[in-house]
């Protein structure tokens, strides 16, 4: 995955969140504070997940925005939220969010690295676990 794409301080590895709502919007946040979306963004992120689970398995989601979102979109990133504790997304038992941020069609690369990244066990499981940055930025650059 492209080393431009994750920002360290888009990493946060030890937060809460009482439901599936209020994780999405960590996530929105975190691609905010590091210029990567507009502010609108974050709502969309929301419809998106009203229209079909970001939830991937393995207790992994991938939260995104829909289409038409694309514009509030400045660069292409990703963010890495770790909920030690978990959250309930739907039913499922969520850990670990990676946000998306892509105009155009730059979210098919990012999933696709994503997908090699979360299918191989050991590199799903270090990130799942991960206490430190450095631990998140190996696995994913």
């Amino acid at each position: 995955m492209r080393e431009d794409l994750l920002d360290p301080r888009a990493v946060f590895l030890h937060e809460s969140a009482p439901d599936r709502a209020a994780a999405i919007r960590r996530c929105g946040r975190a691609l905010v504070e590091v210029g990567a979306v507009e502010e609108s963004y974050v709502e969309a992120m929301l419809a998106r997940e009203l229209t079909i689970s970001t939830y991937v398995g393995e207790g992994v989601a991938i939260p995104h925005g829909t289409a038409a979102s694309k514009e509030d979109v400045k660069r292409d990133a990703i963010c890495v939220v770790r909920f030690p504790d978990g959250v309930n997304w739907d039913g499922e038992h969520v850990t670990l969010c990676v946000g998306i941020a892509a105009k155009g069609d730059g979210h098919v690369p990012l999933l696709a690295a994503l997908a090699d990244i979360l299918l191989d066990p050991e590199r799903a499981r270090a990130l799942r676990e991960a206490t430190q940055v450095s631990q998140v930025l190996k696995e994913l650059t």
